[in-house]
């Protein structure tokens, strides 16, 4: 009790802790918000998950916790539905907010956001609706520097060029020894899709640029950068489309040239993440490959094959 008789709470958070050592990240998980995006031509309400974690200095004993979700509606009240933004913005907003807030080193703030993307199935040209991941993740420092990315996550098919190849070598052969020329069987294996095993792949690309990208074209570049993409509503026609689609081009590696080549505005020192997870079908595990670094980086291997002296990492081009 003070002097007027009222009770006096300590600020436990902000005294001096017992272990004095910094933490790395302390913060929130999972937290569902509803929030207003502008992405290209629309705007829409969506639901979004947000992450925010801070860094402390050893003199300092924790964080208030539950001024995450507090600052996190003061954000979306006072920026997002007075002035619809992208997600990035808005990541780099509460980034900014928190560290001030929290009296912290640095904050990092990701918001991943379930985005209904409209298209038209490919031949019926039926209306269908597609759910994307929209992802913004930015990172404040006391300091006043900030870094943030947008990215996107799309479902496609892919379809194995190995197992295709084998197919290939196969039926090659058994045209030869069925007496087919060997002109007549080339002409014959680029007319006839052949055969391979599919896999449902799931594709991330990350830009991290202060540029403003629109993340629809994001979605288009993961979406051609698989052998086909997948629609919720397909009708016959449609479904031949995809199939023949999918075993006419199977594809490696071709996210990250793309963006390279359909964003000439990123500078060297931004920064590129490309990931591809595929559920197998001919074995019990999945498959991943991913590849990340600065533009720079990306660019000259794109133009001599050398290999960089170290791939640049999404936490370490975060912290610069």
């Amino acid at each position: 009790m003070n002097g007027d008789g009222k009770l006096v709470t300590r600020d436990l958070q902000a005294s001096q802790p017992d272990v004095r050592l910094g933490l790395s990240r302390a913060g929130v998980q999972g937290v569902q918000k509803a929030i207003h995006l502008r992405w290209g031509r629309f705007e829409q309400v969506v639901s979004a998950e947000i992450d925010c974690t801070v860094d402390l200095v050893a003199s300092q004993k924790g964080v208030h916790m539950s001024r995450f979700p507090e600052l996190f509606e003061e954000a979306i009240e006072r920026v997002v539905i007075g002035e619809a933004l992208v997600i990035e913005a808005l990541a780099q907003h509460i980034a900014q907010q928190i560290v001030e807030r929290q009296r912290a080193l640095r904050a990092e703030v990701r918001i991943r956001a379930q985005y209904p993307l409209q298209r038209r199935t490919p031949v019926t040209k039926l209306a269908t609706q597609e759910m994307v991941a929209l992802i913004g993740i930015a990172a404040a420092t006391s300091e006043g520097r900030v870094r943030r990315l947008v990215g996107v996550e799309a479902t496609g098919i892919n379809a194995c060029p190995c197992a295709q190849g084998l197919v290939r070598d196969r039926t090659t052969e058994r045209l030869l020894e069925a007496g087919f020329a060997g002109d007549d069987v080339e002409r014959i294996l680029e007319l006839v899709p052949l055969a391979t095993h599919n896999q449902r792949g799931r594709g991330t690309l990350y830009v991290g640029t202060a540029h403003q990208l629109n993340a629809e074209r994001l979605v288009d570049i993961v979406e051609s950068s698989m052998s086909s993409p997948v629609y919720e509503l397909l009708k016959r026609p449609d479904e031949l489309f995809v199939v023949e689609h999918a075993h006419l081009q199977p594809r490696l590696r071709i996210a990250l040239a793309t963006t390279v080549e359909r964003f000439p505005e990123l500078d060297d020192s931004d920064f590129l993440y490309s990931r591809q997870v595929n559920l197998e079908t001919i074995h019990s595990h999945d498959v991943l490959a991913e590849r990340f670094g600065t533009v720079g980086e990306l660019r000259a291997e794109l133009e001599d094959g050398a290999a960089p002296e170290r791939h640049t990492s999404l936490a370490d081009w975060l912290r610069q």
